[in-house]
């Protein structure tokens, strides 16, 4: 019976964990192509990030992080509280790179603000489903 309830609950988490990269995906693509539009700059080190590249990367970590909310809610008691913190002190480190980059202000700092975007959805959206 136990199987069953964290098969189930697994089930749950991944699909709650699907819902929310998907939306935090969108939201950074609108971000940027918001800041875009306003006259944001989009280049790093003279190259352009293309608008779905804010969607594909954030899919691509987030789900990274929705495996470590699988493995914490099989591991280790209080996987909410870990998982939160882990995930918060993860998204301040991710600023490091935007901090370095060859890019203006202005576009360092929609960088780091698409982060804050894809932390605020996806973070509680998974944390919500995991064991306090």
């Amino acid at each position: 019976m136990a199987t069953i309830a964290n098969q189930t609950r697994t089930s749950h988490l991944f699909l709650a964990g699907v819902v929310g990269i998907a939306a935090a995906s969108v939201a950074t693509a609108a971000v940027a192509a918001v800041g875009h539009a306003a006259g944001i700059s989009l280049d790093v080190s003279g190259a352009p990030i293309p608008i779905l590249g804010f969607s594909t990367t954030t899919a691509m970590f987030s789900f990274v992080g929705l495996v470590l909310a699988a493995v914490l809610a099989r591991t280790v008691r209080r996987a909410r509280q870990v998982f939160v913190r882990t995930t918060v002190v993860l998204t301040a480190l991710s600023w490091i790179p935007d901090l370095l980059a060859d890019a203006a202000p202005a576009t360092k700092a929609l960088l780091m603000f698409t982060h804050l975007v894809a932390a605020a959805i996806v973070i509680p959206t998974i944390a919500r489903r995991l064991p306090a």
